[in-house]
């Protein structure tokens, strides 16, 4: 199995932007594996950048808030595209969002898979616990992240002429389905 690093982000002084750093937090009590990284890049975007333009792993699942219309709580994967309007140099470091890293990291030459782990979140505000709703998709996020993780071990990586894919899934991004996010 190819290395995979599963990373949190978001501000955890913003309520259930917070829920990246949540879920991985949540994670490290787990062991996934001896070829998983777990991290928590919190706001830090230049540093998920860097790490990921390294090129020491297949794929990243990215965990975030995801603002998609849904209802507070719902989860999605998303297979994360690059944004094809982002330039070759490194946007401003304060305002590196996921798909600025992606474009940035595929402009270098990285060609690591990138899912995105994301939760509908119900507030924004200034604080520092998260809504109800998206505290109880953490243990339901943790497991699809487990699924990915393990369906990545079963699946050679990109490249090596066999198929790759998402977990089992409706494929309609929601709930365990994976759809493609630019």
């Amino acid at each position: 199995m190819s290395r995979i690093l599963v990373a949190g982000i978001g501000n955890i002084f913003l309520g259930d932007d917070g829920f990246g750093v949540a879920v991985v937090e949540r994670l490290r009590r787990d062991s996934l594996g001896p070829e998983v990284d777990v991290a928590d890049f919190g706001i830090r975007g230049i540093h998920l950048a860097y790490e990921l333009a390294d090129g020491k792993y297949a794929t990243a699942v990215l965990v975030d808030a995801v603002a998609r219309g849904g209802a507070p709580g719902t989860l999605y994967t998303i297979e994360a595209e690059p944004d094809d309007e982002v330039g070759a140099d490194l946007p401003d470091a304060h305002n590196l969002t996921p798909a600025l890293v992606i474009a940035w990291i595929r402009r270098l030459g990285a060609s690591c898979r990138v899912l995105v782990v994301g939760c509908e979140p119900a507030t924004l505000e200034e604080t520092m616990t998260l809504s109800p709703a998206v505290a109880a998709s953490i243990e339901g996020a943790a497991q699809m992240i487990r699924d990915i993780v393990a369906h990545h071990a079963e699946t050679p990586a990109r490249g090596s002429g066999a198929g790759h894919g998402a977990p089992a899934g409706d494929r309609a991004g929601v709930r365990g389905g994976v759809e493609q996010c630019a």
